[in-house]
């Protein structure tokens, strides 16, 4: 079993560099949890990823709660949730207290949109990951999962045109993956 210390070390590292919110974390705790520890596989962390979009709450603190509670029970959960959240409060005061009182300076504004930049990258290279390990699993054109390719599709255009709420949406592939599953045809 994982040390609690560790498992707190790990998600304080996360906490620490986890700039541009929810989404642009996630490659921040993908990179820690299955690339560097081992803890989990990606299989496992992009399962992880799709129940924190399902459940309420932020998706950093959901994150840092399931997979502490995977790695440690309830004691590893309330360190890794602890772990995340600690460093954030503490940078968030201080640049909001720093903002406030130097945000007419013209490099901050730039910081700003250098800032705003990194997270869409981080953001963006998490959804090529997914997409990759749902569409393409072993990583070549022979493993084309057309069902979920058809899925993506089908999700993005109705995002697109209709504006409906991704909860619907993930629902519904939920519910549709169950019966394919169920009936044999998946």
């Amino acid at each position: 079993m994982i040390s609690i210390l560790d498992i707190f070390l790990s998600f304080l590292k996360i906490g620490l560099f986890a700039f541009g919110g929810a989404y642009a974390v996630i490659p921040l705790i993908e990179e820690q949890m299955v690339t560097n520890t081992g803890w989990m596989t990606f299989t496992e962390f992009s399962d992880l990823v799709a129940i924190d979009e399902l459940t309420p709450g932020p998706i950093i603190i959901n994150s840092a709660t399931f997979i502490g509670m995977k790695l440690g029970g309830v004691p590893g959960a309330i360190a890794a949730t602890l772990g995340c959240i600690i460093p954030g409060a503490i940078i968030s005061l201080t640049l909001i207290y720093l903002y406030r009182k130097y945000k007419e300076i013209p490099v901050i504004s730039e910081i700003m949109k250098v800032l705003k930049c990194m997270s869409v990258a981080l953001i963006f290279s998490v959804l090529i990951k997914m997409f990759m390990e749902a569409v393409i699993p072993a990583g070549t054109l022979d493993s084309l999962n057309y069902i979920s390719l058809v899925m993506v599709i089908v999700c993005f255009f109705i995002l697109r045109k209709y504006k409906t709420n991704p909860l619907y949406l993930m629902l519904a592939c939920g519910a549709i993956t169950l019966v394919l599953n169920l009936t044999g045809l998946l």
